[in-house]
């Protein structure tokens, strides 16, 4: 209904248009014979008079085909430039060429002065009636056209608010090397419409087809508005035409008027996952930060440094950020300093292993809240390294969990992951052992503990898109493990928020997990990366297939059969309900697994196996 209201609209105005161009006709014709005499009604001969309105329909009908060829009733005035009133100047001339020639060849009597000042008339009265008509419309100045050397061609998708800014922008600037030479738009009342000139050929489904036909090299994507799944159809049509991909970011843009050239950027992976990013209302949430201490253990990571950034908006009392790699903490140090210089920040450096200094920082800080996300997460190496994956992830927590309950803080959220759920591998293993001393802490302690669970973070540390990306920078070949291994995937802000609102959620005891929609085939993940460099898979870069790594699945699980899952009050975040063992088991278990682990037990797989029945390994020699 929008769209046949928005094209009833246009051609509302496009008649609005053309009346006003008749009688503007009609009164040019008047006023030069007027002016030839001196404004006196009285002196103008009656043959003069007849000559003008006895040609008046066949140049109304020659004047308005004219018109309609120069694009005067298809271009979108609220938007137009230079280059649209050129199209103004030269329609006029010609239009005033043709009954020049008209009158002439049938000899009828008239002033010679009369064409010149018909066409002076003719050529206000249009300028005015546009600009007036843009000046209703819309309130964009003019842009004028620059002519550089030769440009790349673009297409850009996107006839709304956001597209003409770019589009105009590229046009008056005098450093932006780019052409624009048609426009994709789904709207069907913009089609055949101009845009400042430049013409919106079509919907998605055009957009191979145009860029052949327009030989264009670039797209720029300008719908700051567009769903997920709508962004994703129209990038997945664009990456089979082989040019080069830039996007507007977000709707915030637009809202804040920061929409430009420089706002763009290239298309990353997580435009094409297809599905809306998890939305958390943070901001009436993030309540039970304020004037609170935080500890946020491996804040130097992926996701304990995002942690620290949405944290520190929310006016914490003080946030303290724990991690054992210097380098990491010096940098979200610095970035913490530049942007909220009124934080109280402290950053320590300690592995979360010593038991001493963190019972030390706890009684001197006093925290309220804790985000635990020091971990070791790399599958591959801690298979090699299980004893200490067990000490670092699993004993690192109890120590965490430990002190959080003796120093009566208030809430503590353990970073999970889906590894943790039938784990074939010892990191899994050991983080679905963490997410049970998270349980069995509850158990014993006032201090509300709670997990939170989810899948691969696009671009952290060690995750595959940047192996990915300097495996194709390097020439290739792309590595992947299988054809068919899937993995679901959410971004880094995503997994924050998430963890944010578990810890506002939190009774104690839950294990949050993210409905994070349908996994991602990594083989399509390597090509879609591969096509966004503008390079084709196979040809360009080869995909290589190594086979699986030791304890690596070709598929996770979020969620265990047995497990009832509950909704939140946001309908993406549910709460699963692992079946908890009973206390005094878990600390027998528990004590024997710090033994195995801190002895060096080659067995250690057996202990961890007895505190994880589900976990399942192969023998080691």
């Amino acid at each position: 209904m929008g769209d046949i209201r928005q094209t009833i609209k246009r051609k509302k105005w496009n008649m609005i248009l053309g009346a006003l161009d008749i009688l503007m006709m009609i009164a040019a014709a008047y006023l030069a014979l007027l002016t030839r005499f001196e404004f006196y009604p009285s002196k103008v001969a009656l043959v003069f008079l007849k000559s003008v309105f006895q040609y008046m329909p066949l140049n109304l009908f020659c004047s308005i085909l004219i018109f309609m060829a120069y694009k005067l009733y298809s271009t979108q005035w609220k938007y137009a430039g230079i280059s649209d009133f050129v199209n103004v100047i030269k329609s006029v001339f010609i239009s005033s060429v043709f009954q020049l020639i008209g009158i002439s060849m049938l000899r009828w009597e008239i002033p010679r002065s009369y064409f010149f000042l018909y066409l002076v008339y003719l050529m206000l009265g249009t300028f005015f009636i546009r600009l007036l008509v843009r000046l209703i419309q819309g309130k964009e100045p003019l842009r004028i056209k620059d002519t550089n050397k030769k440009k790349v061609s673009v297409m850009l998708i996107g006839a709304g608010e956001a597209g003409n800014i770019i589009l105009n922008e590229i046009k008056k600037s005098a450093y932006v090397n780019k052409s624009i030479k048609c426009i994709i738009d789904d709207n069907p009342a913009k089609k055949h419409t101009y845009l400042s000139g430049v013409p919106v050929v079509g919907n998605r489904h055009t957009i191979i087809r145009n860029a052949i036909k327009y030989d264009i090299e670039e797209i720029i994507l300008a719908i700051p508005t567009l769903s997920a799944k709508d962004r994703k159809e129209i990038l997945e049509i664009c990456k089979q035409t082989g040019c080069h991909l830039s996007i507007l970011p977000g709707l915030y843009q637009l809202i804040n008027s920061e929409v430009t050239v420089s706002s763009l950027r290239e298309v990353e992976i997580e435009d094409l996952l297809g599905r809306e990013p998890v939305k958390a209302n943070l901001p009436s949430i993030m309540n039970y930060v304020k004037d609170q201490i935080v500890f946020v253990t491996g804040g130097g990571g992926s996701i304990g440094s995002e942690i620290c950034r949405q944290v520190a908006r929310y006016k914490p009392k003080k946030l303290v950020i724990i991690d054992n790699y210097e380098n990491n903490a010096y940098e979200i140090q610095m970035e913490l300093k530049r942007k909220h210089p009124e934080l109280d920040l402290k950053v320590l450096i300690l592995s979360v292993q010593n038991h001493l200094r963190m019972h030390n920082i706890f009684q001197d800080y006093k925290p309220d809240i804790v985000f635990h996300a020091a971990a070791h997460k790399h599958v591959p190496l801690m298979e090699d390294s299980p004893h200490d994956a067990i000490k670092n992830n699993v004993f690192g927590t109890f120590n965490v969990a430990q002190e959080a309950g003796l120093s009566g803080v208030k809430r503590m959220v353990l970073i999970s992951t889906d590894k943790a759920v039938r784990p074939t591998n010892i990191m899994g293993a050991s983080k679905r052992v963490c997410e049970m001393v998270i349980q069995y802490m509850n158990t014993q302690y006032d201090t509300e503990y709670v997990a939170v669970r989810f899948g691969n973070v696009l671009g952290s540390n060690g995750s595959v898109v940047p192996l990915f990306k300097k495996q194709i920078a390097n020439g290739g070949p792309v590595t992947v493990t299988h054809p068919e291994i899937i993995r679901y995937f959410m971004t880094i802000p995503e997994a924050v928020s998430l963890v944010l609102e578990a810890g506002a959620y939190a009774k104690g005891g839950e294990i949050f997990i993210l409905d994070m929609g349908e996994p991602v085939r990594i083989l399509d993940l390597a090509e879609n990366m591969i096509r966004l460099s503008g390079l084709i898979p196979g040809e360009d870069i080869e995909i290589q297939f190594t086979g699986l790594r030791p304890g690596e699945k070709l598929y996770e699980e979020l969620l265990i059969d047995e497990e009832n899952k509950k909704e939140t009050e946001n309908k993406r975040i549910f709460i699963g309900n692992p079946k908890m063992m009973p206390p005094e088991q878990f600390g027998k278990l528990i004590a024997e697994l710090d033994h195995a682990a801190f002895s060096e037990d080659p067995r250690i797989r057996e202990v961890v196996k007895k505190l994880v029945p589900e976990y399942t390994y192969q023998q080691t020699k």
